[in-house]
C-alpha cells in the first residue's frame, strides 16, 4: 500500500453511523462518555450545510433572532459545521456548578449553550443591523460575502491565534 493512500485513511475520523457530534472534540473522554460503544442513539435530523455555502465563520459579529437573548449581538467563538450550531461569546448562557464534593458546593460558572444557524443572522458592517448573505464573485476572481440588503461586501474575519499570533501576518 502506498504510503500516501495509508496517510490519508488515517486522517479520515470513521465514525459509526449513529455518532451524536455535539461540543467536545471525538476522541476526548467527554465525547466518549455521550457516545459509548453498543449504545443505540435516536438520529438528529440536522442536514449539515455544504462547505461552500457555509456563511458564518468565527470571529464574525452576529445577531441572535429568537430565545432568551433574541436582538442581542455578540462574536461567534465557534463553529460545529455537522450540527448547524455556532456559540456566540457571552451569550444564551447558562449557568451550573462545577467540583462539587462531599460537604463544598462547588464553583458557579456560566457556559454558552450552542445556537441554531437559523437563529442567528450576520451583522453587516456597514450599518450595524442584521442581514442574509450570498456567496459572489468580483472581477478577480475571489469569492466574497454578499449582503442582501445593502449589496455590500462582509469581508471574512481574520483568524487570530489564542496567543495572538496571525499566520497570514506572521513572515517565518
Amino acid at each position: 500500500m502506498r504510503l500516501t493512500a495509508l496517510l490519508s485513511m488515517a486522517a479520515k475520523a470513521a465514525f459509526p453511523h449513529d455518532y451524536r457530534f455535539g461540543t467536545n472534540r471525538p476522541w476526548t473522554a467527554a465525547a466518549r462518555r455521550l457516545n459509548p460503544p453498543g449504545k443505540k442513539r435516536r438520529k438528529v435530523f440536522v442536514e449539515p450545510i455544504a462547505y461552500e455555502d457555509w456563511s458564518v465563520f468565527r470571529g464574525d459579529v452576529v445577531q441572535i433572532l429568537s430565545g432568551k437573548d433574541s436582538g442581542k449581538q455578540g462574536k461567534v467563538t465557534q463553529v460545529f459545521r455537522h450540527r448547524n450550531w455556532v456559540i456566540v461569546e457571552g451569550l444564551n448562557t447558562h449557568y451550573r456548578y462545577i467540583g462539587r464534593s462531599g460537604d463544598y458546593r462547588g464553583t458557579y460558572i456560566a457556559s454558552e449553550a450552542p445556537i441554531l444557524l437559523k437563529d442567528i443572522a450576520l451583522i453587516d458592517p456597514s450599518d450595524r443591523k442584521p442581514t442574509n448573505t450570498e456567496w459572489r464573485y468580483t472581477e478577480e476572481g475571489e469569492k466574497v460575502r454578499i449582503s442582501c440588503r445593502t449589496g455590500r461586501i462582509i469581508p471574512k474575519p481574520v483568524f487570530q491565534r489564542k496567543d495572538g499570533i496571525i499566520p497570514e501576518q506572521w513572515k517565518g
